[in-house]
């Protein structure tokens, strides 16, 4: 089977380093060592037998145009997250399979998550702000701590579950909001399902993994926020635009026992003089809670697998449908 590698020099450096290039190149015929995302569209007529692509962030879109460059693309290998900036029409139209590296992706997000959601049980952010700013030590007021404290989670998604799965080995109730989540299967990770106003009323803790999506677009709100239990934490690693920025931000103002730790909003960065760089009970970090570095590998690895899959004949593990292309990750 004849392959290409379709993406930005950088995003191949991250994903597919030297071991997962050795593997791919065991198993396929590279039709070119590696086509740029910028000039591909000008070698129509070199790859007409080419079946599969391997890609990762920087993918352009499979428009008419791509499909004149590979009409005989069978299958796509898309070493990271949401696919909804490059699938068309046009890709279902070809009958293109799909799969990506969401799960994978998603490992270091529930790792991040779950790290943070401790650090947040003990208020370690808001003390040790506060300790630098006033440069003495201060008094501790109510924390939560680990033990039957109470956990909320907000969408039971790939990294939605894997937090669950991941709180299960502390003493923590996880209660969680997902009009999808069958109550079997909530029940078999550890977790109770309750409406979404629940979450905010009842959780020391709350961790949105909301995926963004024209219907769930600012949909944490003013009311949801001013719910939150006295010196909770809301911790965002999803998409900014799932919370309503200017209500989230006039709710910590006016309560300051709150306290936000948002790896994501909308826009993102935040706008020059946003108040979310300079309110005391905010902690900024840009996106990090994702693939970075050694951990990128893993996608790339994720995607071998798969192609493994499809050689044999199996189905792929991580295929892409229409419903999930639609979102935004």
């Amino acid at each position: 089977m004849k392959a290409v590698y379709l993406l930005p020099e950088r995003s191949f450096n991250l994903v597919y380093g030297p071991d997962e290039q050795r593997d791919i190149a065991a198993r396929v015929t590279l039709a070119a060592p590696r086509l740029d995302p910028k000039n591909f569209l000008e070698q129509r007529g070199s790859f007409d037998d080419v079946e599969a692509i391997f890609s990762s962030w920087g993918m352009p879109p499979m428009d008419a145009a791509f499909f004149e460059v590979f009409p005989q693309l069978r299958v796509l290998f898309y070493g990271a997250g949401a696919v909804n900036a490059f699938v068309t029409d046009e890709t279902w139209a070809h009958g293109v399979q799909i799969s990506n590296a969401n799960v994978a992706n998603g490992a270091p997000v529930a790792e991040f998550t779950v790290a943070q959601i401790m650090l947040a049980l003990k208020q370690t952010w808001r003390i040790a702000l506060q300790i630098k700013h006033e440069k003495r030590y201060v008094k501790l007021g109510d924390v939560a701590g680990g033990y039957h404290s109470t956990v909320g989670l907000i969408s039971l998604g790939a990294i939605g579950r894997m937090v669950a799965e991941r709180l299960r080995s502390y003493d923590v109730d996880v209660v969680a909001y997902d009009p999808h989540a069958p109550p079997d299967f909530a029940r078999d990770i550890g977790v109770t399902l309750v409406p979404l106003e629940d979450v905010f009323t009842r959780a020391d803790v709350i961790s949105c993994h909301t995926p963004w999506l024209p219907e769930t677009e600012g949909m944490i709100n003013d009311a949801l926020l001013r719910s939150m239990k006295h010196n909770a934490t809301f911790i965002n690693t999803a998409r900014g635009a799932v919370v309503n920025e200017p209500e989230l931000i006039a709710v910590l103002r006016d309560r300051p026992d709150l306290f936000a730790l948002l790896d994501v909003t909308w826009p993102e960065p935040p706008a020059d003089g946003s108040p979310l760089y300079e309110l005391p009970n905010v902690m900024l970090t840009p996106h990090i809670a994702g693939s970075m570095s050694n951990e990128c590998r893993r996608m790339g690895r994720v995607m071998i697998d798969e192609l493994d899959r499809w050689q044999h004949g199996e189905p792929l593990r991580f295929r892409v449908n229409r419903e999930y292309a639609r979102g935004r990750g």
